[in-house]
């Protein structure tokens, strides 16, 4: 309360003398009401806030809704301590920051999506405790957010730390167990609805920014579908070729890359679990040039195809774009570890380059740190 009340006092135009006798209480109550070193009566609260003509929740400097530029600001502030810091005291500010902003809804959104994206720097067990934070955060949201559409948001994004933490059958209570066939295509329905109205030029954005969504979330269906049919040789590297095309097609690399970092990853471990190392080295030395040259920085916007994106993303608030890019680097690094098919390539000179390589892009901005 400290500088607010102060602030507020002094823009008055009044004394410490002036405001405890309005109050009935001391000068020196109020000194210290001004120095954080007490605090009035909660019955005086809203006295004092009558007094300045001023919210409770503004005399106490309590903002409980956020802009979308002080939440990104946030979390890619905490995102550095994630990165920098050991995994209980950044979890420590975390906490806090959730406590003073618990009814700001798209601020716990993006808080929860940046504990689940920080994978890279966690060990099994912190990244646990992340995952159950996050969901307990996306719980809130479902149950208590009047935005409908954040509400649906928050409600996937429940069931995806149910896939995290191997909690199916939550899952199934989430979103049900089959996949409807007549889903409402909201995007679809408001451009057409704008076509009727004669307004052709926000009909074509729209339309643009429904596509961008498909676009955006095939191709993470595309990559997931390749890991999952991997133990198919042939199947596999079918659907990792129309994965790649579709990547080229729509210029993935700018609108999702991590999808195609991921890709090229799976792409090489597939190779290596059926014993074609070339194959299989073409695609990390894809993997290293991504990384190091088109990864970074992540920028979301369109190009010459979605001409008309950008002030919508604009307003969106990615959670991805939140993170710490040294994260993100250590988690390009981390990935050829934790992959266990690249065992075989472990004394392969070629393969160790590309360690090398990541390696050393990624301490090079550490030192510069």
């Amino acid at each position: 309360m400290q500088i607010p009340l102060l602030r507020k006092r002094r823009s008055k135009g009044i004394t410490q003398e002036e405001l405890a006798e309005y109050m009935g209480v001391s000068r020196a109550a109020v000194s210290k009401w001004e120095k954080g070193q007490s605090y009035p009566d909660i019955a005086l609260l809203p006295q004092l806030a009558a007094y300045f003509n001023v919210s409770m929740d503004e005399l106490l400097g309590y903002e409980p809704q956020l802009t979308s530029e002080d939440i990104q600001n946030i979390c890619k502030g905490l995102s550095a301590e994630i990165t920098n810091k050991p995994f209980d005291e950044a979890m420590s500010l975390i906490r806090e920051a959730i406590k003073k902003y618990y009814s700001c809804f798209p601020f716990l959104f993006q808080i929860a999506g940046m504990l689940m994206n920080h994978h890279a720097v966690y060990s099994k067990e912190q990244w646990i405790e992340a995952i159950d934070e996050a969901k307990k955060l996306f719980e809130r949201i479902t149950s208590e957010c009047r935005d409908v559409m954040l509400a649906r948001d928050a409600l996937n994004m429940q069931a995806l730390c149910c896939v995290y933490l191997g909690q199916h059958g939550e899952v199934f209570s989430l979103l049900g167990d089959s996949l409807s066939t007549c889903s409402p295509y909201e995007g679809s329905l408001i451009a057409k609805a704008y076509f009727l109205a004669g307004n052709l030029i926000k009909a074509k954005e729209v339309y643009q920014c429904d596509i961008y969504n498909f676009v955006f979330h095939l191709a993470e269906s595309l990559v997931d579908y390749v890991g999952l049919i991997e133990g198919d040789f042939e199947a596999a590297k079918t659907a990792l070729n129309r994965a790649l095309e579709f990547y080229n097609l729509f210029n993935i690399g700018k609108l999702n890359p991590n999808v195609v970092a991921k890709t090229y990853l799976f792409g090489a471990s597939i190779y290596c679990k059926h014993g074609d190392t070339n194959n299989a080295l073409e695609f990390l030395e894809k993997y290293l040039d991504f990384c190091i040259n088109k990864y970074l920085p992540i920028s979301l916007g369109g190009d010459d195809f979605f001409t008309d994106v950008d002030e919508w993303l604009g307003k969106c608030e990615s959670c991805e774009s939140s993170i710490n890019e040294q994260a993100l680097k250590i988690g390009m690094l981390q990935s050829l570890y934790r992959i266990p098919a690249f065992e075989i390539l472990k004394d392969i000179q070629q393969y160790k380059n590309i360690v090398q390589k990541l390696t050393k892009f990624v301490e090079n901005d550490r030192e510069g740190m």
